[in-house]
């Protein structure tokens, strides 16, 4: 907005400050230029490099480096030449001062000073995203205050009395100059241009500098601005495109109309990734509004939950959305900022979802359109370690791309194709379903631990503590005994034997209120006498075909009752009609086919009270556990399972299921 924008005017030149390669101060250079109209722009560049620097910047969007060689002698440097590498990328403000004054014919000067043995400066300026918050104005103050009575050194010196030289030049021909140059520089640029100054003595040609165009891989890693933010300034400088629908999938899955057409579309990845790139830069502001880099952050996670969705199956809840936004907000303000960068937002998403969600993170937030590898220009690859001497890693380990037999390079699955198009529909001519008996093995196994999880809560409950006298009963109670240490007592607690055992056992995942979301209603019977009866509901088996009648389902939630051989189709028991979801169907059914006296009954939020009433009149107690205080890792390797159309599909499973 206007109001953020801020320049130092002396004679006819209107100063503007910035950080270089910061995308909110590239969006104050587009703001000067609108308010003012300027007949010439000055920016902070050597003209040695012009030449080269406005052939990278006709190039744009497809991002471009300056090569050349600095020559670095004496005691002062030690380790002899060093080679520099100036990136041309969008989000920075000296390009995007040099893109509009091509674009609108407005000539453009490089006034800065070559100079050799120039020092690398490391100075704490405050987060870029203040002036969005505060102004330019304040932003501007606050930085004279705290950096003003700095001392420069000598080749700082000889720059800033050059540029005021040139500036002086061009005063004398236009009226109107806009200087854009670093706000280190510009208040000791004033005084010099308050005196008369001399032509200074600088290098009038250098040689050996070379344009190359950077590698794709590359751009994920040394940007200034993550990939996904400077594609979005892109989008933005110009009429953005209609916004796409909800089209291309990254699914793993196969739908069964999709089968009858002659298999999924192959998709490019890159298509769906710009795509998601595009509805995002649509959300994130007007064009030719600056972005918020907030915006940009929210969407881009949004686009990675869906993509993440696509790929696992799994949902991003809200409250790992909170704890993502929270840890990486958290993040920021330890290392001093007031928003995360790539690499916290990374940490975040790892720690507060998974390694997959990271991996659908990154591969949006690096992903950057234009950049190819045929190009005018001969590719450069490049490294942190190349630039800046340092760099941070961090790891992650998506399920699907572990190392193994039958992966592709690029440490896919290699899943099972037809052959030819409704192949698979054969499959389905069995009417008889199901299940994959190693799941089954891994959904008892959690029954009977839900089970013990259940009894040790009860026993908690029915504990009490008293003071010692006689018996040390359960053992000491150290809490309670160092809350009343001032008595000199010892406490100790008895567990009282809970009377009756666990019978079913109810998990929810989603209750489905709607109906939509897990239409699909079934009751199974145990096989033998190490399984219990079961009845669920989930996603359509149909949407999901993974191989000949075998399909990939979802939970929405479940019951567990033994023995087996029992339970009726529940889904039609007209003694449960009175219930408002699915998942009360579940604990009615489960109250009715116990028996033993307690249910427990895992789910995000606790059962209606009158639940408990019902459950006094049969004599039954519910036992309820959140569904937080599980593991999220083991309930989403629970929630997915697998239809089988035929006995016979399980000898042939194991090639198609992962």
């Amino acid at each position: 907005m206007p109001h953020r924008l801020h320049l130092e005017k002396f004679g006819p030149v209107h100063a503007l400050p910035v950080l270089h390669y910061t995308m909110e101060f590239a969006a104050l250079v587009r703001q000067a230029v609108d308010r003012i109209q300027p007949d010439c722009i000055a920016i902070e560049l050597p003209a040695t490099l012009e030449a080269h620097f406005l052939r990278g910047v006709r190039r744009l969007p497809e991002i471009s480096v300056l090569r050349y060689e600095l020559r670095r002698s004496g005691k002062k440097f030690q380790g002899g030449d060093q080679t520099v590498f100036l990136f041309i990328e969008p989000a920075d403000p000296l390009v995007e001062a040099a893109r509009l004054a091509g674009e609108r014919d407005i000539p453009l000067h490089c006034i800065d000073v070559d100079v050799e043995g120039y020092p690398c400066h490391e100075e704490p300026f405050p987060d870029a995203y203040a002036v969005r918050r505060i102004g330019l104005r304040s932003y501007y103050g606050e930085y004279r205050k705290v950096f003003g009575d700095s001392k420069p050194g000598r080749e700082d010196l000889l720059r800033e009395r050059g540029m005021a030289y040139r500036l002086q030049q061009l005063s004398a021909q236009y009226r109107r100059i806009l200087l854009v140059c670093g706000m280190a520089h510009l208040e000791r640029l004033k005084e010099c241009y308050a005196l008369p100054q001399a032509a200074p003595l600088e290098r009038v040609k250098r040689d050996g500098i070379l344009l190359y165009n950077l590698h794709p891989e590359s751009c994920r890693e040394v940007l200034a601005e993550y990939s996904f933010l400077s594609a979005l300034y892109e989008l933005h400088r110009r009429p953005l495109p209609p916004e796409p629908a909800d089209g291309p999938s990254l699914r793993k899955s196969w739908n069964a109309f999709e089968l009858i057409n002659g298999g999924k579309r192959d998709i490019p990845e890159e298509q769906i990734l710009y795509e998601a790139m595009l509805r995002s830069a649509h959300h994130v502001g007007r064009t030719g509004e600056s972005l918020d880099r907030q915006r940009v952050a929210f969407r881009l996670f949004r686009e990675a939950a869906r993509h993440y969705r696509q790929e696992t199956g799994e949902s991003v809840h809200v409250w790992q959305k909170r704890a993502f936004f929270r840890f990486s907000r958290n993040y920021a303000l330890i290392a001093g900022r007031l928003l995360p960068d790539l690499f916290q937002m990374l940490a975040a998403a790892r720690g507060c979802i998974d390694d997959n969600f990271a991996y659908a993170f990154c591969r949006l937030a690096t992903f950057y359109p234009w950049q190819k590898l045929d190009s005018d220009a001969p590719t450069i690859s490049l490294r942190p370690d190349d630039i800046a001497g340092g760099s941070r890693r961090i790891r992650f380990r998506p399920r699907s791309r572990q190392p193994g037999k039958g992966l592709s390079p690029l440490q896919f699955l290699k899943r099972k194709r037809e052959k030819r198009p409704g192949e698979w529909l054969e499959g389905f001519d069995d009417s008889a379903i199901c299940s994959y008996p190693p799941e089954d093995l891994i959904i008892e196994d959690y029954g009977r631990f839900l089970k013990q999880k259940g009894a040790k809560q009860l026993s908690e409950e029915q504990s009490r503590v008293v003071p010692f006298v006689s018996s040390l009963l359960d053992g000491i109670d150290m809490r309670e005994t160092l809350r009343n240490l001032h008595e000199g007592t010892i406490y100790v607690r008895e567990n009282l034997r809970v009377q009756g055992g666990v019978g079913s056992v109810v998990v929810v995942f989603n209750e489905d209120r709607g109906g939509k979301q897990f239409p699909y209603l079934m009751t199974w019977l145990g096989e033998h006498d190490q399984e219990s009866d079961m009845a669920f509901y989930g996603t359509q088996p149909a949407d999901n075909v993974v191989g000949p009648g075998i399909c990939r389902c979802e939970y929405g939630g479940f019951i567990l009752s033994y023995p087996p051989r029992r339970m009726f189709d529940v889904w039609q028991d007209t003694d449960y009609s009175f219930a408002r979801c699915k998942s009360e169907v579940l604990l009615l059914a489960a109250l009715d086919y116990s028996r033993e006296k307690h249910i427990v009954y895992v789910a995000a939020r606790p059962p209606r009270s009158c639940f408990r009433q019902i459950a006094a009149r049969l004599g039954k107690q519910i036992v309820y556990l959140p569904l937080g205080s599980l593991s999220p890792q083991k309930l989403k390797k629970l929630r997915v399972f697998h239809v089988l159309f035929g006995h016979d599909k399980r000898d042939l499973a194991k090639d198609y299921i992962w």
